[in-house]
């Protein structure tokens, strides 16, 4: 029989024992199901037992005692046989029918037994062996086999009673009552342990069947955990994972090949903020948030919010954990900025209507007045009106350019190109030309000619603004401002624009590409903003870095916007990417 085996279902009365060629529920090995180790145990004492008969037979025949030789050999024959089924057999259900299991065991058992105690050779009583069987079938097998197995003894003690009696004479009523109490103590043994048998088969069933149920709400837990956005990680007290999904180690950045392996906390300076909000959890014994930002060398450092939760240990030696939810900051702010756009865009219009046609109303009537005034005093005032007017009218001229950009999904399958080093340096002498004593720029182009997938206006936009930017915080010394294009091993254009400008403060320089986030209380904070939507839209991607240039034989510590342009493909320059009106 297969030793993959499982306990069936006992009602009272049934069959119950261990069915074959099934795997036990919830995947427990077989071999520690609890009836699995009694039938073991009973095969392993049915060997022990026929050791010992055949041991006590060969001695009482090496004796000259009276025993005959086929009883040595048949009681070597038991023994060959209980050690073949203990090494051979394997667990197997037993039924109300003559199996093989109740031939090969109990039966065995029975016609051994009581052989030996009809001969009685050296005067030995074998009565007491043959509840053996008893006990195996109470145990192993179904309530009528029990029964029937231990009116089977109790009639072999009957008849050797008789036949004796028989043979010799004398007192038999008192062995008969002796036997017949015997038998009785098989029936009642038989019925009570077979009792003890189906509860404790039940008993198992239940428990599989939770641990099954608790597997596999185990399996779905870690399916959801796997799958979630936001990072899951467990940590006990010592600062060692014990459960991370996928999502926890992109966001710590973890680079064990084993995706199952621990980590130590304290193995990483990147981590020691996790690790100290962790132990703070533990000592304090409460919820702990906060944001921290995990730094490796090399790398960009990311920006995380942590929310900690301490595992209610419910017995007395029980190990707490503390889980940790760790959420990315960029991916948040992301829903917030999206957020954001949808409201803007559920605006334009009312913007449109509201706002763009009254100001022009004002702006032309303050031309109107302006022309009819000549108090210097009043001149100022319409001077003020107007210059109001024209920075109200570009706030809204962007953020309709806003509204009007397409989604990212639509577009042309041949994107428009163009030469990243002639384009950069027609937009910077256009843009010095409006104040050369002012907007001196120094260029450094080194793309070799190659094309960018980019829209040339769409560059002149993010160009300017960049530059316009820089403009503010820069100094007056030659080459505060510089302009530069690289060209990467991999084919891959980038765009720097650097200025000489004091280092930002990090609650600036987080909230850099945000709508409506300036610094400067005179601007409307969608210059950045719209140079990120543009560079997006065209696959690239921009960002801010401190940066050190050289500057008249020196190094000097700078600002430094750049972008990443994507490598162009080898297509056809035709076509448009977006919609006109956007500039």
């Amino acid at each position: 029989m297969n030793a993959r085996s499982e306990l069936a279902a006992t009602p009272a009365g049934a069959t119950h024992g261990l069915t074959e060629a099934t795997l036990p529920i919830g995947g427990a090995d077989p071999d520690h199901l609890p009836l699995v180790r009694v039938w073991y145990g009973f095969m392993t004492a049915r060997v022990t037992i026929a050791l010992a008969i055949l041991a006590l037979q060969t001695t009482l025949f090496a004796l000259g005692q009276a025993v005959p030789t086929w009883l040595v050999l048949g009681c070597g024959a038991y023994f060959a046989s209980t050690l073949g089924v203990r090494l051979l057999a394997r667990p197997e259900q037993a039924n109300d029918t003559l199996a093989p299991f109740w031939v090969w065991t109990i039966g065995v058992d029975a016609l051994v037994f009581s052989t030996l105690q009809v001969l009685q050779s050296g005067n030995i009583n074998y009565a007491p062996l043959l509840g053996v069987p008893v006990l195996l079938a109470a145990v192993l097998g179904s309530r009528m086999m029990a029964l029937g197995t231990a009116a089977g003894m109790t009639l072999l003690l009957l008849l050797e009673v008789w036949w004796m009696h028989a043979q010799a004479g004398g007192d038999g009523a008192s062995r008969l009552v002796q036997s017949g109490l015997t038998g009785l103590g098989y029936f009642v043994a038989a019925f009570l342990v077979n009792q003890l048998a189906a509860r404790l088969v039940r008993e198992q069933q239940l428990a599989l069947r939770s641990q099954m149920t608790a597997r596999l709400q185990t399996h779905v837990n870690e399916l959801v955990i796997e799958t979630l956005a936001d990072g899951v990680v467990v940590v006990d007290a010592s600062g060692t994972t014990r459960t991370l999904n996928p999502a926890a180690r992109l966001l710590l950045g973890a680079t064990e090949t084993d995706s199952r392996a621990p980590l130590a906390l304290s193995g990483e300076a990147a981590w020691q903020p996790l690790l100290k909000l962790a132990q703070q959890t533990f000592a304090l014994e409460s919820a702990q948030a906060a944001d921290v930002t995990i730094v490796h060398a090399g790398k960009s450092p990311r920006r995380v919010r942590v929310r900690t939760r301490l595992t209610i240990a419910h017995e007395v030696r029980a190990e707490s954990l503390c889980v940790m939810f760790l959420h990315d900051l960029r991916e948040m702010e992301a829903r917030l900025r999206t957020e954001k756009m949808a409201a803007m865009g559920r605006m334009s219009a009312a913007v449109a209507h509201e706002i763009r046609n009254p100001l022009a109303a004002i702006t032309q009537a303050n031309a109107l007045l302006d022309e009819d005034l000549t108090d210097p005093g009043h001149k100022r005032l319409t001077g003020m009106v107007s210059q109001n007017a024209q920075r109200l009218s570009k706030i809204v001229d962007e953020v309709l350019g806003i509204a009007r950009v397409p989604h990212p999904g639509i577009q042309r399958s041949s994107p428009i190109q163009l030469v990243l080093d002639e384009t950069v340096a027609v937009v910077c002498r256009d843009w010095s030309a409006h104040d050369a004593a002012t907007r001196r720029v120094q260029l450094a182009l080194g793309t070799l000619g190659l094309p960018v997938d980019f829209d040339p206006d769409h560059l002149q936009r993010v160009l300017i603004n960049l530059l316009d930017n820089a403009l503010r915080y820069v100094s007056t010394e030659t080459g505060a401002i510089q302009v530069s294009t690289r060209l990467a091993a991999s084919r891959q254009s980038t765009l720097q624009v650097w200025s000489d400008g004091a280092p930002m403060e990090q609650a600036v320089e987080q909230h850099l590409f945000e709508p409506f986030f300036s610094s400067e209380s005179r601007s409307s904070g969608l210059g950045l903003y719209i140079c990120r939507e543009l560079c997006e839209r065209h696959r690239a991607v921009i960002g801010y870095q401190r940066a050190p240039r050289e500057r008249e034989g020196r190094v000097v510590q700078g600002n430094e916007f750049f972008v990443n342009f994507r490598p162009p493909k080898p297509t056809a320059v035709t076509g448009d990417l977006f919609a006109p009106g956007l500039l």
